[in-house]
C-alpha cells in the first residue's frame, strides 16, 4: 500500500471563523478532519527519518470535499471521470479550512498519540487518535519527498479516520457549523455557506 495525495491551491484555505462556502456546482460536500504537517526545511528523497527532522510544526486542517459534482448529472461516464471528479472536488475556494495556529513541533512530543474529535452541529461525527492512520507523518513526506522538493512553508495533510458524513450519508448545509479538535493543536471552526 502507498499513500495517495494531491494538491490544494491557496485559494481552499480559510482560517477558523471564517465561512466554507458550497457552490452550487456541488452536490455533496463533506467533511474529513486531519492533522496537518508544517514543513520547516527544504528537502527532497527523504527516508522517513529524514523526514522527521523536517517538521517545523503541527496545525488542524479540514479537508472539505465535493463527493458530488452536479455539473456531471447530465454527462456521459467516461474512462478517468473518478479521478478528475476527486481532484477537482478538492480544489474548490474555501475547502481547506486551517488552524487556529501552527503549533512547533517541540511541543508536540507524541504527534502519533492525539485525540481527534469532530462535531457537526454540536453532534460529535468523528472520535479518533492519530495513532490510527495508516501512514506516519514522517512516511508521508517521505513519500512526497520522492516527487517533488518540499519547502519551508508546505503544509501536507496527512489524512482522515472513519466518521466521514458520505458513510453516513451526511452533507454540509448552509448553516451548518463545523467544530474539529485534535488534542493540544486548538479548535478549527467554520461555518457553512451556500455561494
Amino acid at each position: 500500500m502507498i499513500p495517495r495525495f494531491f494538491s490544494k491551491p491557496c485559494t481552499t484555505v480559510i482560517a477558523t471563523g471564517e465561512a466554507i462556502c458550497v457552490p452550487a456546482s456541488t452536490g455533496f460536500a463533506d467533511w474529513e478532519l486531519e492533522l496537518a504537517v508544517v514543513i520547516g526545511k527544504s528537502g527532497r528523497d527523504l527516508t522517513a527519518e529524514q523526514a522527521a527532522d523536517h517538521i517545523a510544526g503541527y496545525t488542524i486542517f479540514n479537508d472539505i470535499s465535493a463527493r458530488q459534482l452536479t455539473f456531471r448529472n447530465d454527462l456521459p461516464q467516461q474512462e478517468g471521470d473518478y479521478y478528475f471528479d476527486w481532484l477537482v472536488g478538492k480544489w474548490l475556494d474555501t475547502f481547506g479550512p486551517m488552524g487556529p495556529w501552527i503549533t512547533l513541533k517541540d511541543e508536540v512530543p507524541n504527534p502519533d498519540r492525539l485525540g481527534m474529535k469532530l462535531w457537526l452541529n454540536g453532534e460529535l461525527q468523528q472520535d479518533a487518535n492519530t495513532g490510527q492512520m495508516i501512514f506516519s507523518p514522517a512516511e508521508s513526506i517521505a513519500f512526497i519527498s520522492q516527487f517533488v522538493t518540499l519547502h519551508p512553508g508546505d503544509i501536507i495533510s496527512t489524512g482522515t479516520p472513519a466518521g466521514v458524513g458520505h458513510s453516513k450519508k451526511l452533507r454540509l448545509n448552509p448553516g451548518d457549523h463545523i467544530r474539529g479538535e485534535i488534542e493540544g493543536l486548538g479548535v478549527l471552526e467554520n461555518s457553512v455557506e451556500a455561494w
